[in-house]
């Protein structure tokens, strides 16, 4: 993540902010700039293009701070949500803005790896069939809700917004990490594998990495509850999870990508490695041995000097960096040499 300033007094900010807490000036989100930038009185911002953009209708439902081309219309990433609570669920929408909040977090992050982030609906430019949509959906009120992806749309339960509950669940299945923001990580990592291998060079290059992916599923899946993950699996796997199918094996090492980009910028921005884009290096395994693991070690000790689990608590053996290196190649990057 980036460290944003105020254009008006210098104050730094942070990306949800809505007003400077220093000088008061009302704040936007734009997402042709990557800035955050100042409101007038009524609400609008002019770009240097001199179109107008407008606060996103959904400021007071779920705290968005992105602009919108329309006066009372939603942002791009809001337009995003295919499925929302509905006003009567009370619940699901006490937990509806932190999950907003890490998709707006996903977008910004994808928006500046280079990977195209196009929603469904045609009216605003999107592609019906290969778009990319989200129900956000609520196990709270006795929904039965599986988070997962399909043909485009991912789905999120909204409950795991509850840190007491997801934290219950984290325990159950005995992970070591789980957070919305990684969910919506490993979600869209499936979205991308349908949109982004194909051709033979990449198709086959990706079977060689992760495997068959055309082994059935359902099988796996209860393979993978009943006896658990293979002996070994710490040699050539970032996870359990990511033992089950191929398919898991890319999202999860698709999430662990996103995960170490955004932890590097976000340290970059703030001093603490000299280090801040991919694009410096010639391959991203040579980021992650040269930053990210020393980086991580570091910040797992920082937090354990605060009696907290590690912040990273994975290891990330040499078959592993193969898979990013893959995952790190399928990205169109702005800013590479």
């Amino acid at each position: 993540m980036k460290a944003f300033r105020c254009r008006v007094c210098d104050n730094p900010l942070h990306f949800e902010n809505s007003v400077c807490v220093s000088c008061g000036t009302a704040l936007g989100f734009s997402r042709s700039e990557r800035a955050i930038v100042p409101l007038d009185d009524t609400g609008r911002y002019v770009d240097p293009a001199g179109l107008v953009w407008h606060v996103c209708a959904n400021l007071n439902l779920s705290g968005c701070t992105w602009l919108a081309p329309v006066e009372g219309a939603s942002c791009f990433a809001c337009g995003l949500t295919r499925t929302r609570p509905s006003d009567h669920d009370l619940e699901g929408l006490a937990n509806y803005p932190l999950a907003e909040q890490a998709k707006r977090h996903l977008v910004f992050e994808l928006d500046g790896l280079g990977f195209p982030v196009v929603g469904k609906d045609p009216a605003t430019g999107g592609d019906e069939e290969n778009g990319l949509a989200f129900d956000l959906l609520s196990s709270s009120n006795g929904e039965d809700v599986t988070i997962g992806h399909e043909n485009g749309v991912v789905t999120i339960d909204l409950a795991e917004s509850d840190d007491a509950y997801r934290e219950k669940i984290r325990a159950q299945l005995a992970e070591p990490y789980r957070t919305m923001l990684g969910h919506f990580r490993h979600e869209v990592g499936h979205y991308y594998e349908w949109q982004l291998v194909r051709g033979d060079e990449r198709f086959t290059r990706c079977r060689e990495l992760f495997g068959d992916e055309s082994i059935d599923y359902a099988a796996e899946l209860q393979r993978h509850y009943e006896q658990g993950p293979p002996d070994g699996w710490e040699q050539s796997h970032i996870s359990t999870y990511a033992t089950m199918h191929p398919f898991e094996d890319f999202a999860e090492t698709w999430a662990h990508y996103l995960h170490i980009c955004d932890t590097i910028e976000t340290a970059g921005e703030y001093g603490l490695t000299a280090v801040s884009s991919p694009a410096l290096f010639s391959s991203f395994r040579d980021l992650v041995v040269g930053i990210w693991v020393p980086l991580s070690i570091a910040l797992n000790m920082i937090n354990r000097s605060m009696g907290k689990d590690d912040l990273y608590p994975f290891v990330i053996p040499a078959p592993v960096l193969d898979k990013l290196d893959f995952v790190a190649s399928l990205a169109d990057r702005p800013d590479s040499p």
